[in-house]
């Protein structure tokens, strides 16, 4: 059974501006970056030949994130919507999402909408785009 979520992987095509994003822009901290090509990841992935830089990062409440830029298989980017099948979206809780909003939009991060407060006034919500592509929600609970 599961004990808890470990991390969520993030394929990025350009691991400079992820980074920017998730570290300098969003407060994750790097805790450990791998080179990796052998064996043990051609067979974990089920991927031959694959060269993959593995990034983990961490909030400060101990989530992670693991960012993957594959050197060697380096994909086409496609634009995902957000009611595609599988994963939609990452959800982090912050402090302050107006602020935070403020701060992204100035660093050119494109949002779907300004922060909403929910029906419920449970929380204030807005969602955006990594530059990768990845839908991020990010939730000031109220």
């Amino acid at each position: 059974m599961v004990t808890h979520v470990r991390h969520s992987g993030i394929v990025t095509d350009d691991l400079e501006s992820s980074l920017k994003f998730y570290r300098d822009l969003l407060g994750f901290e790097e805790v450990r970056r791998m080179e990796e090509s052998n064996p043990f990841i051609e067979t974990v992935l089920g991927v031959k030949g694959v060269d993959v830089t593995t990034i983990k990062m961490s909030d400060s409440g101990g989530g992670q994130i693991e960012l993957l830029y594959f050197k060697s298989h380096l994909e086409k980017r496609s634009k995902r919507e957000i009611n595609d099948i599988g994963i939609s979206h990452v959800a982090f809780t912050v402090d302050d999402v107006n602020k935070l909003y403020g701060q992204l939009k100035k660093s050119g991060i494109a949002f779907i909408s300004s922060p909403m407060l929910s029906d419920d006034g449970g929380a204030t919500v807005a969602f955006c785009r990594a530059p990768e592509g990845t839908f991020i929600e990010l939730v000031e609970m109220m």
